[in-house]
């Protein structure tokens, strides 16, 4: 079974190269959102088993959309997926219930094993 993944990410070309990188790599996108706003309408009707999610984003940003996400889907795996990481966004994305952070900077395999390993834990 195809892991199935939601992907939300502000900036138009990164987030279909992301997907298309992820679809070449044999996971399900179910869903894309460019906003928090647009993910959270979405993302019950999709059910997807991990969400991938920009940190910063205008209006709802990564961090309060992991937060709304999680009070919807307490169980929800999130990968905060972002070009810039320290100690306290860290904290802050644990704090909002992100599973695991990755920079834009590693290597796409990070993040590819990082789902699976979240997913793997669901099954």
């Amino acid at each position: 079974m195809p892991i199935r993944v939601f992907v939300v990410e502000d900036t138009q070309h990164v987030r279909k190269m992301l997907v298309r990188m992820l679809e070449l790599s044999e996971f399900d996108i179910v869903g894309q959102a460019e906003t928090g706003d647009e993910a959270l309408a979405g993302i019950d009707e999709t059910d997807p088993h991990v969400v991938v999610v920009d940190y910063m984003m205008p209006g709802l940003d990564g961090l309060a959309t992991a937060k709304e996400i999680r009070a919807k889907r307490p169980n929800q795996p999130i990968i905060l997926y972002t070009a810039f990481l320290d100690a306290d966004i860290e904290r802050s994305a644990s704090d909002a219930g992100i599973a695991l952070c990755i920079t834009k900077t590693d290597e796409l395999v990070t993040l590819e094993r990082a789902i699976r390993r979240l997913a793997g834990e669901l099954f």
